[in-house]
């Protein structure tokens, strides 16, 4: 599992995965979220610019990612 240290209050769902690499650009990014591969919490999220707060962890294809603070 990768940590992502957020400096504000929340980073959306699209704009992670770029910033991890999972997504090369912000439309490789939407199709991930349109697949519903991506997992928030265990939950399907299907909302690509979820605000995603510290605590929160995606996975996609068994990659596991934590947002932190």
């Amino acid at each position: 599992m990768e940590n992502f240290n957020i400096k504000d209050e929340y980073i959306e769902l699209i704009a992670l995965l770029k910033a991890v690499g999972i997504a090369e650009t912000g439309g490789h990014a939407k199709m991930l979220v349109d697949s519903g591969d991506v997992l928030r919490n265990g939950s399907p999220e299907t909302r690509k610019r979820a605000k995603l707060i510290p605590g929160d962890i995606i996975e996609i294809n068994g990659f596991k990612i934590s947002v932190t603070k």
